[in-house]
């Protein structure tokens, strides 16, 4: 047959063993891609900036905010993606993200002046988009429904090893070399490994919407996916995305201003960068566990207690002083929060509404997020320097993820009334 499987046709209607040899391609492929465009994308920036401002003379203030302006570029990006991702698949936006991302980083290592980088950033913004979670996350949820929990889980669990890869990779790479020979050689590392996986593992049939789809409120997913305006305006969507925006701030905050806060108190670039790259480590250490939290909790209760255990971790770090490898434990049991709390974003909307408009609503959700991110690292070193100093910087920020845990107590839509399938409330 020289066509896709036409709509009508149920999914199921393939083998039950072809269909997870096809799933399987795309869930490695995407690994893969996902930890080398983290890495390359994000965590090298915090590791280099130091080395850019004391090589060019441009402010740390002034480089922090072009990375900034790329994440709400990328924020903006995500909601006119999220609807093609429901329409024609990640094929098409993943590849071309790639190819924009590595001319991106290109055009970080050879910038001349501040404006070319502002610009190199913004077109990274755009690759970002199309090449990080959101994306990643819509292709494994059409491909693996029902199942795609376990999906997510696997695709966070190997990206959370993005800052432990990347930021000694990075770092080792500078002690040898200038800033821009490392932009260069992780643009040509970008090229080889997400260009050709992205092109290759995504040629494939998007499958069709479910028609059976069930979210956990036993809302058909038709009902949902029919009222997505609906659903964005109710009061758990906007409690939920203003919940899960508090949280990205405060935490995204936190791991861009780890690195300063861990040299004010004692710890060389060297091993500042390593307790970022441990906090990795932390992020797939809470990834492994999440399939059982979910078994265990609510929807509501999980949601809650990570964010409030994220705040706890950020208090501790503004509260204790030293010595450094007490500090370093901390910081790897933030980045299990962290990690989850990825899980717990990429699950959000078919926990609550189901999977058919999961593109759109994820969209939807995921832009106030990536904008709040975007703007923790620049707003993040202001308010340092206007509170007078990172640990009372990271004060304020726990206070923030105890708010944002308060928001998630109204944040899932009521149960039916006729609905038996939850064990528990919430």
């Amino acid at each position: 047959m020289n066509r896709a499987t036409p709509a009508s046709v149920s999914a199921a209607d393939p083998p039950a063993a072809d269909t997870r040899r096809t799933s399987r391609v795309p869930l490695v492929a995407l690994c893969v891609t996902e930890i080398t465009s983290w890495g390359v994308l994000y965590y090298a920036f915090p590791v280099l900036a130091p080395a850019i401002g004391r090589d060019t003379g441009w402010s740390t203030g002034a480089t922090t905010a072009a990375f900034s302006a790329a994440l709400v570029v990328a924020a903006l990006g995500g909601i006119p993606l999220g609807r093609l991702l429901d329409r024609r698949g990640p094929h098409l936006p993943m590849t071309g993200g790639s190819i924009l991302a590595v001319l991106a980083v290109l055009g970080l290592a050879t910038a001349p002046n501040l404006a070319w980088f502002t610009a190199a950033w913004l077109l990274a913004g755009v690759a970002m988009t199309a090449v990080l979670y959101q994306p990643a996350f819509a292709a494994l949820t059409r491909y693996h429904a029902p199942d795609h929990v376990r999906a997510l889980t696997t695709l966070t669990l190997v990206a959370g090893l993005a800052s432990t890869v990347f930021a000694p990779l990075t770092s080792a790479l500078a002690a040898h070399h200038n800033w821009r020979t490392v932009y260069l050689t992780l643009a040509a590392v970008l090229a080889a490994i997400t260009i050709p996986l992205h092109h290759l593992a995504l040629r494939r049939p998007w499958p069709p919407p479910p028609t059976t789809d069930h979210g956990p409120d036993d809302q058909p997913a038709g009902q949902a996916s029919g009222q997505t305006g609906h659903v964005m305006r109710s009061r758990p969507f906007l409690l939920l995305a203003t919940a899960l925006t508090l949280s990205a701030f405060a935490m995204y905050a936190v791991l861009i201003n780890l690195i300063p806060l861990l040299t004010s108190r004692g710890a060389s670039d060297t091993t500042a960068a390593w307790a970022l790259g441990l906090g990795g480590i932390g992020q797939v250490a809470g990834r492994l566990g999440y399939a059982n939290l979910t078994r265990r909790t609510s929807v509501r209760v999980r949601t809650t207690a990570i964010l409030a255990l994220s705040a706890v971790t950020t208090a501790a770090l503004a509260a204790i002083p030293g010595p450094v490898v007490l500090l370093i434990a901390v910081a790897v049991l933030a980045g299990t929060t962290r990690g989850i709390s990825t899980l717990l974003q990429a699950t959000a909307v078919s926990d609550r509404w189901g999977t058919t408009a999961y593109g759109t609503l994820s969209g939807a959700l995921a832009a106030p997020i990536t904008i709040a991110g975007a703007i923790a690292p620049a707003a993040g070193a202001a308010l340092a320097g206007h509170l007078g100093g990172y640990p009372t910087l990271f004060t304020a920020l726990a206070a923030t993820s105890a708010l944002a845990a308060a928001a998630t107590i109204g944040s899932t839509p009521p149960r039916p009334a006729t609905s038996s399938r939850r064990t528990h409330p919430g």
